[in-house]
């Protein structure tokens, strides 16, 4: 089956093209970081319009990237949520809009889901498997035992990782997106050399909490002027990446033995910095399992990770049509209810 996948979530706009959802003839992302920058984070109603000026051209270069028309397309696929509403609105607007027009069938696809089985895009994972998500909005443990079927280990109770590297940047007078500046100047700093709290390491949870080390940064910047330049700033980029990942890393392989799993998945955008990629392999490797992390392009937002469970459900002649809404909040447990 080719399907056309379409993601609109936040702030990129992405098309691709997918043959039996696992091969990937394209995948397109137009982003919006150059224009959000200037205020240091994502602007709703700023990103909706951007969506509405790029949706009809990455489609567009989708197609055209795959060598092929609408006439070959088979099956329609979009982000329906979680995200921000306006959004999420545009990309399924432009969804329904194709499947009307060329009578095609149309899912909606939950976004952790699709970075759940962004892995699946380069090789296969046998079920079952463990999965740590973790993004600007989302940090979630979950044992996935197949298709639209999931259950929640564990969660942030506050900020996600990625939105707390973000906002450690923006008080660190980094460029946005402050998590990728972050890793670069880390790896010239000690990660020892400031002490950071590590919320809840030891509780004996699943669960995960960025505010606090959010504001340990803070203080420790308004005590220590001068600590936001120079070989200070990469000590304390390091110190603050060290501390997330050790977190990351520590629930992961606790997770791993509550529920003995012997195969890992890490997606997300915050997947791609490069302690978390490091930290997570010499855990997996001495705990014997598995471990898949998708290269940077397909842990980042993008619509090719979409057509993985959408080519399930459409094989199983699911089709949402005309029906289908976006939703701002969902959650994946709801997904699981629902795909029964």
């Amino acid at each position: 089956m080719l399907i056309l996948a379409i993601e609109s979530s936040c702030d990129e706009t992405a098309a691709a093209v997918v043959r039996d959802g696992r091969e990937v003839l394209s995948n397109v992302v137009a982003s919006q970081v150059a224009t959000h920058a200037e205020y240091g984070g994502v602007v709703p109603e700023i990103a909706s319009r951007k969506h509405l000026e790029a949706v009809s051209l990455v489609v567009r270069e989708a197609l055209s990237g795959a060598s092929m028309t609408l006439d070959a397309i088979e099956g329609v696929a979009v982000t329906r949520g979680p995200g921000l509403p306006g959004a999420l609105l545009v990309g399924v607007s432009a969804a329904k809009a194709i499947a009307y027009a060329r009578k095609l069938p149309l899912v909606g696809i939950h976004h952790i889901e699709a970075h759940l089985f962004a892995p699946f895009l380069e090789r296969p994972v046998e079920f079952p498997f463990l999965a740590l998500v973790v993004s600007g909005g989302h940090t979630h443990l979950y044992r996935v035992d197949g298709f639209g079927m999931y259950a929640t280990l564990g969660q942030t109770l506050d900020d996600a990782a990625g939105e707390a590297f973000d906002k450690v940047g923006k008080l660190a007078g980094l460029p946005y997106p402050g998590g990728i500046a972050i890793d670069r100047l880390a790896a010239e700093g000690d990660p020892r050399s400031i002490h950071l709290p590590r919320p809840l390491l030891h509780d004996g949870s699943c669960n995960f909490s960025f505010s606090g080390l959010k504001t340990a940064v803070l203080n420790y910047v308004r005590k220590n002027p001068g600590s936001t330049e120079g070989e200070h700033l990469k000590n304390l980029c390091a110190s603050f990446q060290a501390a997330v990942c050790e977190v990351l890393v520590a629930k992961t392989e606790a997770a791993i033995l509550a529920i003995g799993a012997k195969r890992l998945v890490v997606a997300g955008g915050v997947a791609c910095n490069s302690a978390l990629r490091a930290g997570m392999a010499k855990m997996a490797e001495r705990r014997g399992v598995d471990l898949r992390i998708p290269s940077p392009i397909l842990c980042s937002d993008n619509a090719a990770m979409l057509a993985v469970p959408a080519d399930h459900y459409l094989q199983m002649g699911m089709d949402a049509g005309l029906a289908l809404d976006s939703l701002q909040t969902w959650r994946l447990d709801d997904v699981a209810a629902e795909r029964r």
